[in-house]
């Protein structure tokens, strides 16, 4: 047997009327002072107890007889099995998990802090009972080992002034990387039974030693790409303020005349702070 086998037992109830008859014929037996009989009774009241057990919805009771496999009960309820099987309880509830956040590497080098959160079951018995030592245990080491090969799959976050072209990050693209993490522990926890429902990343950070350093580089980036946009909106304002000035007719501009209203124009639009203007009250060559 190297698989899951479901298996119908009979029902304890029939067996505990059985039992309470063993019983009053046990005290009859003292009453009666038949001593041999009583015997019978007890003995067979004592080897009728270990038969009854409780099946709890969403859980399975494992049918082991001298190590070898009989079976497994998956249906709640209340029953009796042969006295010498062993009973071993696995739970099929969702369970979750949330390991410990781990210092890793991500594609690019950088040192990390990550963490994974995990939603699985059990959905087959045997293997989770006898495949692997204990899949408890084997679902954290598995879990760990996951999230620490898919943090070196993929970069934390892209750097356009490095031009990479890398479209998936551990930051930014959370349904892909999520995808790529559920399907990773499903075929690493397959041998032990498991089922995984849901897999994300429950924590992700720059490690202490390089994360001012980080900050500092994704601000520089966000005021660069600021910059830009200021800049490219300065442009198009100076060059509808050039286009209205000559089609209107308001001022004829020589290209000296014109560098200098687009020098004027671009340190007004392009500076961070508030500009202080200077009226010129005489002629324009002055």
């Amino acid at each position: 047997m190297s698989q899951e086998k479901i298996i119908k037992l009979s029902s304890g109830y029939s067996m505990l009327i059985l039992l309470i008859v063993f019983i009053i014929g046990a005290i009859t037996s003292v009453v009666n002072s038949i001593i041999p009989l009583f015997f019978v009774f007890l003995l067979l009241t004592i080897s009728t107890l270990p038969g009854f057990f409780l099946v709890n919805p969403n859980t399975s009771k494992v049918i082991l007889l001298f190590g070898k496999y009989i079976g497994t009960v998956k249906d709640n309820g209340f029953y009796w099995a042969n006295p010498l099987y062993t009973k071993k309880g696995i739970s099929l509830r969702a369970s979750n998990f949330d390991s410990e956040r781990v210092k890793v590497n991500d594609k690019l080098g950088n040192p990390i802090m990550i963490s994974t959160i995990a939603v699985w079951k059990v959905k087959d018995t045997f293997k989770a009972a006898f495949d692997v030592d204990n899949y408890e245990n084997f679902v954290r080491v598995q879990s760990d080992a996951a999230v620490r090969k898919l943090a070196s799959l993929y970069p934390y976050d892209n750097f356009e002034d490095e031009g990479q072209a890398e479209e998936i990050t551990l930051r930014a693209s959370v349904n892909e990387v999520s995808e790529a993490l559920e399907k990773e522990l499903a075929e690493r926890l397959d041998m032990a039974g498991i089922e995984v429902l849901e897999a994300r990343i429950g924590y992700l950070a720059y490690a202490q030693e390089i994360a001012s350093a980080m900050l500092k580089r994704q601000q520089a980036t966000a005021i660069v790409a600021a910059r830009h946009k200021i800049v490219e909106g300065a442009v198009s304002m100076v060059e509808m303020a050039l286009e209205h000035l000559s089609r209107k007719k308001i001022v004829e501009l020589d290209e000296e005349r014109k560098a200098a209203m687009v020098s004027n124009l671009m340190v007004v639009l392009c500076s961070d702070k508030d500009v202080s203007p200077i009226v010129n009250t005489g002629t324009l060559n002055h």
